[in-house]
């Protein structure tokens, strides 16, 4: 039970209940993560330490963010190996979460995890981010979206306000230096039919790991041209 105080401790701290049933699902997402690595670019983080406290915990500290305790439905985009939507969804497992991710040997992982784990209500879809934005199914259908991938907040926007519903909140868990990104990704987080609501400083348990959850709140519809096609929104950034 080497990770359980702390996984419990992180979990507590957000106001969340943590159980021996977790720990064993995290602890075989763990050996998943392992295992899948060796012939997957799952992740740089190798060490069982760094595991669960840069992905498990820190995928935990998104809800720092109050109101996302209260979501139904969640997209995480640009998932990769999971993160944050497996530890959101194992820590609490009456949440939707859909796990979307463009390479698709990552995807294969992702449902190996979930068929292992007997997770419901969570399936890994393969695919671009400006393309499912364009499906009714996906559009504005989701009460939160969250992303821990590494892009710039302008570009991240763009590709993750578009599904989330008006009313609803786009979370961009970023790192300790975030204020440029922020000044920079104003306008386009306005067109884009959001306003930055607050920033979360998070700290990680038991390290010197620190980040931010940016919180953007979805105040108006997402103008259909929104994301542009695959591509362009890398490219040339809306400023």
């Amino acid at each position: 039970m080497e990770y359980f105080d702390i996984l419990n401790e992180a979990s507590n701290n957000v106001g969340l209940k943590f159980d021996e049933k977790k720990y064993d699902e995290f602890m075989k997402y763990k050996d998943l993560i392992k295992e899948w690595n060796e012939k997957v670019n799952l992740t740089a983080i190798k060490e069982d330490d760094a595991i669960v406290k840069k992905h498990f915990i820190d995928s935990l500290k998104v809800f720092e963010f109050n109101q996302l305790k209260n979501a139904k439905n969640i997209i995480d985009i640009g998932t990769g190996g999971g993160f944050p939507g497996i530890p959101m969804k194992i820590i609490k497992p009456e949440i939707n979460i859909v796990l979307l991710d463009s390479l698709n040997k990552r995807v294969n992982f992702l449902n190996e995890v979930i068929n292992s784990l007997k997770l419901n209500d969570i399936k890994a879809i393969h695919g671009r981010a400006e393309d499912f934005a364009q499906e009714r199914q996906y559009r504005e259908k989701f009460d939160v979206a969250v992303s821990r991938a590494v892009a710039n907040l302008t570009v991240l926007s763009e590709y993750c306000i578009p599904y989330v519903k008006v009313g609803g909140y786009f979370v961009a868990m970023k790192g300790p230096a975030v204020e440029e990104e922020i000044k920079q990704s104003k306008n386009a987080i306005r067109l884009l039919g959001g306003r930055i609501e607050h920033i979360e400083k998070v700290q990680i348990e038991d390290s010197d790991l620190n980040h931010n959850l940016v919180i953007i709140k979805k105040i108006s519809f997402t103008n259909r041209k929104y994301p542009r096609k695959a591509g362009t929104v890398a490219k040339n950034p809306l400023f």
